[in-house]
């Protein structure tokens, strides 16, 4: 009897912990969204679209200049004082090691969309370069294997792990045991954080998330079908992809229920194994000399025109002769703002994994493996359907015209020899990269929700959201919203501009406080002291009620 009152009492206890409001709130504004999306699809689709046309326009500029900004940030942030901050006790070893949390961070941030793009972002350029220049030419071409890597590259992950500088040092160097948007811009709106302001703020975050994860399901789930129709002879219909969203539900349902120490962790471990796998052997066994030189060209080429791919707007198209492609606002515009509406829910989860790193370790190792895994797969991968195409082996560009892209990837990797066993291989992958992308996202997002994380999330609310995430996708995969809910998203995230940037002010101001303070500083070993900082805060609050 009392083991039983014990359990209730418990279960209680930890339902007092969810933050209602937000979770509720982010509900209700997803509800708003999609069920127009259903009850009026062709006019929503017009409305969505014409808003989305008209923010990336008129706003461009400011997402190209806040991408710049944001890089530059974080390599000031990592190579000042800042960047020697101990995320954790004095003493304490990374919670994991390296490869497991480069797997971890890598598959949170770019899921299956990586083997999507990857390998065959470089058709569209090859067929609409930027610049003005003649689609299908040599110039054209060095720029298709090119642009695929500075739209994943540097800018990208600073853009994800800007996010993470704040909501890290609150967590791991203040001990604070909140993961939530609102609560790293504290330093900054102060008590309007436990006020509506900051229930805005999460909620936004969390329709941005749950329209991304509609995006990655999107591209991934059509690229699944194609490979299990190539595998078994089952057609490509409602019916397949239906099973393929549940089976990845099961998958990342099972993984979050375990937690993030076992089933995230594992998951991704096995993710970035297939990958190693696949790329490697794909550069072994395809065109190597090709794919080495075209990969290092393009490396090369990015580095001589990194500030022009930057800030390029197209300034003097649609004046006398000069005709307007929109490939900024169409490519470079579109992908910033969809990392912008990625970004907290990435940089949360980088946070919470990268206990006992300095924000230095975090910053650029963030930076480094999330580029150099987005390289080998654009270089691999990318390169080798180039070279299909170039070649005259494979008709990439027509496959990809006349039945889309998810029958033109599928049809690159059964080029490859044993291509049974290699698409196998990569419907597998894509099937994991899903999962642990959900996976992360319903962690998160049960984060989000609760006032309080001690260590993990509460199971039932992690479960709740790892369906929750697959249920309203599967609704609008069967009436044909999900790339209106994507660019919903995307619009939606706007505010996540100026969000971002109240961050990584929040950031610098609560850091540099604290290290001011700290009797403990030495260059290289700073240790900040959390009994001390309270009290600081303490002292500071009662002198501002004075």
């Amino acid at each position: 009897m009392y083991e039983r009152f014990k359990r209730r009492s418990d279960t209680v206890n930890k339902n007092r912990l969810i933050d209602w409001p937000t979770f509720i709130g982010a509900l209700l504004l997803l509800l708003l969204v999609t069920v127009p999306l259903m009850i009026f699809p062709e006019k929503g689709e017009e409305f969505v679209l014409a808003a989305n046309d008209y923010i990336t326009t008129n706003f461009g500029v400011i997402y190209l200049l806040v991408g710049l900004g944001v890089f530059f940030f974080l390599l000031v942030v990592a190579f000042s004082k800042n960047g020697w901050v101990k995320l954790g006790d004095k003493d304490e070893k990374p919670e994991f090691g390296n490869f497991s949390w480069a797997a971890m961070l890598f598959c949170a941030g770019i899921g299956s969309s990586i083997l999507y793009w990857g390998t065959i972002e470089w058709a569209f350029y090859y067929q609409g370069p930027p610049f003005g220049i003649e689609a299908g030419t040599q110039e054209a071409i060095q720029w298709a294997a090119t642009y695929g890597i500075f739209h994943w590259g540097p800018i990208a992950w600073a853009i994800y792990t800007l996010p993470a500088l704040p909501m890290a040092y609150f967590y791991y160097v203040r001990k604070k045991p909140v993961l939530k948007v609102s609560e790293a811009c504290r330093p900054l709106i102060g008590r309007a954080a436990d006020g509506i302001f900051g229930k805005l703020i999460d909620v936004l975050f969390m329709f941005g998330l749950l329209g991304g994860a509609g995006t990655t399901l999107a591209l991934g789930t059509p690229m699944i079908a194609q490979g299990i129709h190539s595998l078994t002879g089952l057609p490509v219909n409602m019916v397949l992809k239906t099973v393929i969203l549940l089976l990845c539900t099961v998958i990342f349902a099972i993984s979050s229920y375990t937690g993030l120490r076992k089933g995230i962790k594992y998951l991704s471990d096995l993710n970035l194994w297939l990958a190693i796998f696949l790329l490697a052997f794909v550069l072994i066994f395809g065109p190597t000399l090709f794919i080495l030189e075209t990969t290092t060209n393009s490396i090369g080429l990015l580095l001589d025109n990194f500030f022009h791919m930057s800030t390029w707007t197209e300034p003097f198209q649609n004046i006398g002769p000069f005709e307007q492609t929109g490939f900024p606002e169409t490519w470079t515009v579109f992908y910033w703002a969809w990392w912008l509406v990625y970004a907290p829910f990435v940089g949360l989860f980088v946070a919470k994994i990268s206990r006992g790193r300095t924000i230095r370790q975090m910053v650029l190792g963030t930076m480094i493996y999330g580029t150099l895994g987005c390289i080998l797969f654009f270089g691999i991968m990318g390169n080798y359907g180039l070279h299909l195409q170039l070649t005259g082996e494979f008709d990439v560009i027509n496959v990809l015209n006349e039945q889309g892209a998810p029958r033109a990837i599928i049809s690159i990797v059964e080029q490859l020899p044993w291509s049974g066993l290699m698409l196998f291989v990569f419907t597998v992958l894509a099937i994991i990269f899903l999962a642990t992308t959900f996976d992360s996202s319903s962690y998160i997002l049960a984060s989000v929700v609760q006032k309080e994380v001690d260590d993990e999330p509460i199971r039932w609310n992690r479960m709740f959201w790892a369906f929750g995430l697959s249920f309203l996708p599967l609704i609008l995969m069967y009436i044909g919203g999900l790339s209106t809910l994507q660019t919903a998203s995307i619009v939606g995230g706007f505010p996540l501009l100026i969000i971002l940037t109240m961050l990584g002010w929040s950031f610098m101001r609560a850091s540099n406080g604290d290290i001011r303070a700290s009797e403990n500083y030495k260059p290289k070993t700073i240790n900040l002291d959390p009994k001390r900082i309270r009290e600081r805060l303490r002292r500071k609050r009662k002198n501002e009620n004075k």
